[in-house]
């Protein structure tokens, strides 16, 4: 087992975010959770990375330390430990503009370095060769030497996996990784996920929008509601009913309405990432 979740609940003031959240992660499984915006997703992948606190409850693992842990117990350099064997990846890619692909990668083996060498960029031989063969797995050797800010959208998101991947973690964590995606991206970006979760044994849990993205990837889907889990089973058993469970929108049209975001996650994932290629480009029009 990688993980145990147990009672996780995080409050801000009288807002409930997650609320008494228990489930295990065996290792090697790779978990789609989906939901609707701010039904917990990204906060419960926070507090399993320890970016942020529970207010209550446990997150066990027994596969970093050599013996079972509660992470949310861990301080100092444990908690940096932890973080690099429990990678994560963000929507909006958060790499430094202005230096290489090349060392932003880098700075994915900041935590087997003393401070001062990675302040100063002093990345031996060995991290540079890793460096080179993830991205030459992830398809963008060629960029190497390219300023991060000269990247598409898609290409930086790779970039983000492989820094993630030199980390050589046992955990991935991957907060709506396709959500500002063209479909071409979005595509490529999840294979990348699989395959570093097939070749390698990587767990890993991915939040996202789209069903059927979640369907035709994950071994296993998560779905959450105001906080708490309402569906946990395999692709398979997630039908119409459920998801409309998990969304709040009734058969008949009762329950929350299906508005713009409910809609967006029902549809086909080439559909639905067309569509807001769509919106998008409108957008850009509006501004220029």
């Amino acid at each position: 087992m990688t993980l145990k979740i147990e009672n996780l609940t995080k409050s801000f003031g009288t807002l409930v975010a997650v609320n008494n959240v228990t489930f295990n992660v065996p290792k090697g499984q790779m978990i789609g959770i989906i939901g609707r915006s701010g039904a917990g997703k990204s906060t419960l992948l926070r507090m399993i990375n320890r970016l942020a606190d529970p207010t209550s409850g446990r997150i066990l693992s027994d596969d970093v330390f050599g013996s079972e842990v509660d992470v949310c117990t861990l301080k100092g350099s444990r908690v940096r430990k932890w973080r690099a064997q429990c990678a994560m990846v963000f929507q909006q890619f958060n790499l430094v503009p202005r230096l290489t692909v090349m060392t932003n990668v880098l700075m994915g083996r900041i935590s087997y370095h003393p401070t001062w060498r990675a302040l100063l960029l002093m990345f031996s031989p060995q991290d540079r060769t890793f460096t080179i063969r993830a991205l030459q797995r992830l398809d963008m050797v060629s960029h190497a030497l390219h300023r991060a800010d000269e990247l598409s959208g898609g290409q930086q998101q790779r970039v983000a996996i492989a820094r993630a991947l030199v980390q050589e973690p046992k955990i991935l964590l991957a907060d709506e990784p396709i959500a500002s995606l063209d479909l071409r991206n979005a595509s490529i970006v999840m294979d990348a996920l699989r395959r570093i979760n097939r070749e390698d044994g990587i767990t890993v849990i991915c939040n996202l929008h789209l069903l059927q993205t979640a369907k035709d990837y994950c071994d296993r889907i998560i779905g959450m509601r105001k906080g708490e889990i309402v569906f946990d089973g395999l692709p398979s058993e997630l039908d119409e009913s459920i998801a409309r469970e998990i969304y709040g929108v009734g058969e008949h049209g009762a329950g929350e309405p299906a508005d713009d975001e409910v809609e967006l996650a029902f549809t086909s994932t080439q559909t639905a990432l067309s569509a807001a290629d769509r919106t998008t480009q409108a957008v850009l029009g509006k501004d220029a």
